[in-house]
Parts: C-alpha cells; structure tokens; sequence
C-alpha cells in the first residue's frame, strides 16, 4: 500500500504524553498510517481507520486544511466512501474546539480523500475526530508561524532560480511527468515572481513520489492551466536532481520541505494566500485558484 503520514490513536486512556509522542512521531510523509481497533462498520462492511494525507509539522493558525482518506485498516483504502462526512477538532484534553464541519469526498489517485478544513487560532495539539468513525482520530500540531520552515500564508514566497528549458541546471531530468512533460518549465519561480501575476508554485516529483499523489496532483494542476493560465504563472520544480530518486534538489531545501508534494499559491505581490499539501483533485484545486485570481 501507498504510505502516508502516521496517524496516531486518541481512544480513552491515552495520555498526554503518548500524545505528544505520537506528534513528533507522525511528522515524516512516509510512515505508515498505523491507526487500528475501534472502528466502525465501512462501506464495504468492515472497520475503517482514517489515514493522515497532510505532513504534521508545517500547520500554522488561521484555516487548517486536513485531507483524510478511509481505510480498512487491512493495507486497503476505501474506494466507495460516503459523499460527505462530518467531523470535529478537539484538543489535548478532549475538549472541542469550535463547532462541527463537513468535507466532501474528493476522487483521485491512488485513494478518495475528504478535504476539512476549519480554522483554528492557537498553536497547540489537536486531533481531527470524524463523526462515525473509530475511536482515534488524526492527530496533529498547530505551531506558531516562525517554528515553521515552509512558507505559509502571509509570508513571502522566497526567489529561487529554479532549473528551466534555457538552464537545467544540471538535472538528471527537467520534469518526470509521463508520457510527457509538463509546460511549467520556461521561467524560472524568481523571474515568475516580477510579473505582476499570481505564482503556482509546485514541487514535486511524479517518478520517485513516495505517496503516489504527485503525478495526479500535477496532472490537475496541468488541466488548470488550460483555465488560468492566462491569470497565473505556473513552475514546477523536480525534487531530486539525479535519475535514482537519492539527491535532493536545491529547489526543495530552498523552500525548506521535508515532504511532497506542495503547490505555493501566491499573490501578484509574492505572498502566500494559500499552501495545498500531498493531496488535491481538479476541483478543489480550480476553486483555489479562483480564490486566488479573485483577490
């Protein structure tokens, strides 16, 4: 199965220090999702966990956005989720914070996720609890803006030289789409930041992509350009410079990632309006960038 970030259980009896644990634990793109017991019946008639689509150190106050795809808990996501669930965000005493909210079921490679999103205001440990599901939830970690090395909203996108059709840079390949590569390669992220134009900035590898959500996501992205691409300029920036998936490119350290993929969207002035993390459909991601051309 695709891996994902670990989720950690908030069933009774947890304690806080388990808690905390499991937060710093859950960090990398790559764990496992290791949620298990306490489910209900799935769809398909089996228990269901929730697996975390959203890396859990780079969330700040203000609109959290937490993708969560179903899972049976058996090494197989759940195609045939319902079309909308509910959910709330309690913190590390269990008390709510705020009040309910939906997400819609969102189809896309290699699983369906649900996109909630809430705001939250203080920095702190929480957990994403979703109505009729198990007795855990996905836990995650609100920090203040400056412990936080990815650009987030309100902060300026940082110029970088990122490689282009006139300088590769030395990179093994200029973009691992297949079968063709994507068109977001002629400026680089520093030129397409002096255009008075709002930036997409994406990063990610489609070839080497340890969740398997690059290519879609890039693919979306590439469809979106057929619509904006006349309001907003699109770069796509590889993640390793060599064939083998093993060294990473200075794009990625740049922007200081330790997971992928990630779409930058910015303003014409260069400031962060909004980041989308590891997942999103054509939708969702058109309805971004609607936000963002509307400003």
């Amino acid at each position: 199965m695709t891996n994902f970030p670990r989720l950690i259980d908030l069933g009774a009896g947890i304690s806080r220090r388990r808690f905390i644990a499991g937060i710093a634990a859950s960090g990398t793109l790559a764990a496992c999702s290791g949620a298990d017991g306490g489910g209900v019946a799935g769809p398909s008639g089996e228990g269901f966990t929730l697996v975390q689509r959203f890396p859990n150190n780079v969330l700040v106050p203000g609109e959290i956005r937490m993708p969560i795809t179903l899972s049976t808990g058996a090494a197989e996501f759940i195609q045939d989720g319902p079309a909308t669930l509910g959910a709330r965000v309690v913190d590390i005493d269990g008390n709510p914070i705020g009040g309910a909210f939906t997400a819609v079921k969102r189809v896309v490679a290699p699983a369906p996720y649900y996109d909630f999103r809430t705001t939250i205001d203080t920095p702190g440990v929480y957990a994403l609890v979703v109505d009729g599901g198990p007795d855990t939830g996905a836990s995650f970690q609100v920090l203040e803006p400056g412990e936080v090395a990815v650009p987030t909203p309100g902060q300026l996108l940082p110029g970088f030289d990122t490689p282009t059709i006139a300088d590769e840079q030395g990179l093994a390949s200029l973009c691992t789409l297949s079968p063709a590569p994507c068109p977001f390669h002629t400026v680089s992220l520093t030129d397409a930041l002096t255009m008075g134009k709002p930036v997409a900035y994406y990063v990610g590898t489609p070839a080497f992509c340890s969740t398997g959500s690059c290519a879609p996501a890039l693919d979306a992205l590439v469809a979106s350009s057929e619509l904006f691409g006349d309001k907003v300029t699109y770069v796509h920036a590889e993640v390793f410079t060599d064939d083998a998936g093993i060294n990473i490119a200075p794009a990625v350290t740049a922007v200081g990632m330790t997971y992928e993929p990630a779409l930058f969207l910015a303003d014409a002035s260069g400031v962060v309006v909004e980041r989308l993390d590891a997942v999103w459909d054509s939708t969702e991601l058109n309805s971004r960038l609607t936000l963002l051309t509307s400003r």
